[in-house]
């Protein structure tokens, strides 16, 4: 009697960790499938390079004005 509630006990041990393993394989496939459809039409934007400013001047006042604040600093 013993050894066949043993036996029992590991059948349902081995369908329950089987149907949990199925179903983790499956759940990887689909957001695996899931992925490449996003990707494909939701694809991520191209990164957008920055244009040089042509106004050199302004950032020529604010390099002036922060030397100007640091070297006052140091001789306060």
């Amino acid at each position: 009697m013993t050894e066949n509630l043993v036996a029992e006990s590991l059948k349902f041990m081995v369908l329950g960790m089987g149907t949990v393993f199925m179903f983790l394989i499956i759940m990887i496939i689909v957001m695996n499938l899931q992925a490449k459809i996003v990707h494909r039409f939701f694809p991520e934007p191209e990164p957008v390079e920055p244009t040089p400013t042509l106004d050199t001047s302004a950032q020529a006042k604010k390099v002036a004005a922060a030397t100007a604040a640091i070297m006052h600093h140091r001789n306060s």
